[in-house]
């Protein structure tokens, strides 16, 4: 039963007897995304499995994905969207590439889990480690949040000590010990943090502002840290803010943690570390990785690496871990991110930047589109441009609301949330990208009368 206390059936055989899809079924006739997210909410928690796709940041109800293909995303109604989210950047290559499903289609003919080592899971490290030479040694986990709770683990267990820095408004992953740092959907929600976390857990963390790099400790285990800040929307590392922390940890004698979940092989083919020249000790990745399928990884030096179990005496296992349809996926992926592909990409992502900025300067909506390689961030308001989580936390979110409701309503689909970033991959063509431009001016003039009135007469 739902809130309201409307009872939606669902049943297999009543389905199979009305000859409509069990998956599509709202008990309500055709699926609409209403329904459908109806539906849901009986079964899952808020109806989502990721908090922020609920919407609750910018209002509505969210539209439900039946099918993707390229650039495209398609609802449950038929509706298609210009994706810019390509889920929050796993989908570089865009929705279904066939080199991606081609790769996924054989190795599940050959099974889908063994939980016994693999020639794929051995290729995939071997791609990493000769990618990114500061990972001489590569774990492979199920997701970002396992590659990073993994990460302030060992880093403990090798320093033997128990600190660990982090910055405001960097996120990584649903880890007890970070989430005091907030960014991403924790900051979409408002929350400092999460309930259910004990203080103990966050005890040892010690949170400070980005861009700065802090004084460190001989009781410090880590830094981690967002390379490129992709959670808080998009913000640069300032000029020798990395190559500072390399030369604190080093002082210091702790570990220097990249996350890379969101910039590894986006922004560079060897992630911001490349991008940047620094090297850290260790690096956590995922998305991209992955092609599209679950995954994480753990990568660093070898003498870190190596004080993982079986070896060392810092404990990691996974059912799943180095799945055959994930690597499999992941290979496919990075076997068509040359050199060449990501000069493009970084092209692609400038001139639909450009494009944004200059449709919401015409229609006097005040948006600023900063960019790095192949992501792009969205600060709504007259701000200066944010170099740390409290005056990112500037950006006007009624605002962003607004502007996203709008450009859903032209069949442009952004992220839910005014902290997240807009992701350009391969299906984003010039005509693709020409479309996001025209119908992002209509948008913002909608945006302007919501918020402002019509008195301008525009």
């Amino acid at each position: 039963m739902s809130p309201t206390g409307t009872v939606i059936p669902y049943c297999a055989a009543a389905c199979a007897a009305a000859g409509c899809d069990p998956v599509l079924c709202t008990g309500r006739g055709a699926p609409s995304n209403e329904t459908m997210f109806a539906r849901s909410e009986q079964a899952i928690p808020g109806g989502v499995n990721s908090s922020i796709r609920a919407f609750r940041a910018v209002g509505g109800h969210p539209y439900v994905v039946a099918r993707a293909e390229g650039p495209y995303v398609f609802d449950v109604e038929g509706r298609r969207y210009i994706d810019l989210v390509q889920s929050y950047g796993a989908v570089i290559l865009g929705h279904a590439h066939p080199a991606v499903t081609a790769a996924v289609a054989a190795a599940a003919a050959e099974g889908t889990s063994f939980g016994a080592p693999t020639p794929r899971e051995m290729k995939l490290a071997e791609e990493i480690r000769a990618r990114m030479p500061s990972c001489q040694r590569v774990r492979l986990m199920n997701s970002g949040t396992e590659a990073t709770s993994t990460a302030v683990r060992l880093a403990r267990g090798f320093t033997g000590r128990d600190r660990i820095v982090a910055f405001h408004g960097n996120f990584h992953g649903a880890t007890d010990a970070l989430l005091a740092a907030g960014g991403s959907g924790v900051a979409t929600l408002g929350l400092p943090g999460t309930a259910g976390v004990p203080a103990g857990a966050v005890a040892e963390t010690l949170v400070v502002p980005y861009n700065e790099v802090p004084s460190i400790g001989d009781d410090v285990a880590a830094v981690i840290v967002e390379p490129v800040a992709a959670n808080m929307g998009v913000i640069a590392p300032a000029p020798g803010f990395l190559a500072g922390l390399r030369e604190a940890c080093d002082s210091a004698g702790a570990l220097l943690i990249f996350d890379e979940v969101i910039t590894g092989f986006r922004l560079d083919t060897g992630g911001a570390q490349a991008k940047y020249d620094v090297a850290p000790d260790l690096t956590t990745l995922g998305k991209v990785i992955g092609g599209g399928l679950p995954i994480g990884a753990l990568g660093g030096r070898r003498d870190v690496m190596e004080t993982l179990t079986p070896i060392g005496t810092v404990f990691h296992a996974g059912t799943l871990s180095g799945n055959p349809l994930a690597t499999a996926a992941g290979l496919a992926a990075l076997g068509q991110l040359t050199p060449d592909v990501y000069m493009e990409l970084s092209a692609r992502a400038r001139r639909l930047a450009a494009l944004l900025r200059d449709a919401c300067l015409a229609a006097g909506f005040p948006v600023q589109f900063p960019v790095v390689g192949t992501v792009a961030g969205i600060v709504c308001g007259e701000i200066p441009p944010p170099t740390d989580f409290a005056s990112a936390k500037l950006t006007d979110e009624r605002a962003y609301a607004v502007f996203f409701q709008a450009m859903l309503a032209e069949g442009v689909a952004m992220a839910p949330g005014a902290y997240e970033a807009i992701f350009v991959g391969l299906a984003h063509t010039d005509v693709v990208i020409a479309a996001v431009g025209e119908a992002a001016g209509r948008a913002a003039l909608v945006a302007k009368r919501a918020i402002h009135g019509a008195s301008d007469g525009r």
